[in-house]
């Protein structure tokens, strides 16, 4: 019965059933200091996007933390840089940096975290970079948030 509800509206509302799907993504972060993504795309129709960290590591995020920051990718080089002054205990992000426009906390092997932003942050021809701040990370983990394609 719920199958058959479910199909129904999925052809009566062609997009609709997908559309969680569509506004989120999972990105995997590694002991190996690497992302499983080097590209995010963010659909022009999502009001809202949702990124979801994990790491499947064992290591203790004093060791090899991870988290995901999205910036304009002119703002990285400040963000990691203050980051690194903030240290550990703040997730090597500067607290309230207005710079950043999403971010998840920096997390240990086994762990996860999600966050949700709002994409009228975002512009279609907007550069926008996402990485981990954890010292050095970000040379390996980084890559490209498109919006609007």
């Amino acid at each position: 019965m719920h199958r058959a509800l479910l199909l129904a509206l999925s052809l009566a509302l062609p997009g609709f059933a997908w559309a969680a799907d569509d506004c989120s993504t999972e990105i995997h972060g590694t002991d190996q200091m690497t992302f499983d993504k080097s590209e995010i795309v963010v659909p022009a129709s999502c009001k809202q996007f949702k990124v979801t960290l994990k790491h499947p590591g064992n290591l203790p995020k004093e060791v090899m933390g991870h988290n995901w920051v999205l910036s304009q990718t002119a703002d990285m080089q400040g963000i990691l840089s203050d980051g690194a002054a903030a240290g550990v205990g703040s997730g090597y992000l500067k607290a309230d940096d207005s710079r950043i426009i999403a971010h998840t906390r920096l997390l240990s092997g086994g762990e996860e975290d999600s966050v949700v932003f709002d994409t009228a942050k975002l512009k279609g021809d907007g550069d926008y970079q996402f990485f981990c701040s954890f010292p050095v990370h970000s040379v390996l983990m980084k890559g490209r948030l498109k919006f609007g394609a």
